[in-house]
């Protein structure tokens, strides 16, 4: 952008910012953006392969974390009190440092005590912390 300054017998100092450039680039970009926009929306289209539904293969490293209806924690299959899950997952993570734990919640569960749950499984350090869930 330039600027004019125009010295006229009347006295007064008129100044104009030539806005020409800044057009010129603007329309510029835009002739690139309309150019580019269709070669990102391009999609290669694949007919994948049909198969049956499989089991995953059974993992030795897989912990279940169970909450229940009423808000408490199972640890596979066996109760265990809030207070004593944090120091019963430190002992199967140093049993097993590839420790996977699956967390199963039961839908009628109170939030706040999954989150507690969760709060004590990454307070014993677990890294490996998956949520099952049911197909409808």
């Amino acid at each position: 952008m330039s600027l004019q300054m125009h010295n006229d017998d009347e006295g007064g100092e008129m100044s104009d910012i030539n806005v020409t450039p800044l057009v010129d680039v603007m329309l510029v970009l835009l002739v690139v953006f309309i150019v580019t926009a269709p070669l990102l929306t391009q999609v290669v289209r694949v007919k994948l392969p049909k198969t049956e539904e499989t089991e995953p293969a059974p993992d030795k490293h897989v912990t279940i974390l169970s909450v229940t209806a009423q808000g408490e924690a199972q640890l596979d299959d066996k109760p265990v009190a809030l207070e004593a899950l944090e120091a019963e997952l430190k002992a199967l993570q140093q049993h097993d440092p590839e420790l996977n734990v699956q967390l199963q919640a039961d839908k009628a569960a109170v939030f706040e005590s999954v989150a507690k749950i969760m709060a004590s499984a990454q307070c014993s350090g677990v890294g490996k912390l998956s949520f099952v869930t049911v197909q409808q």
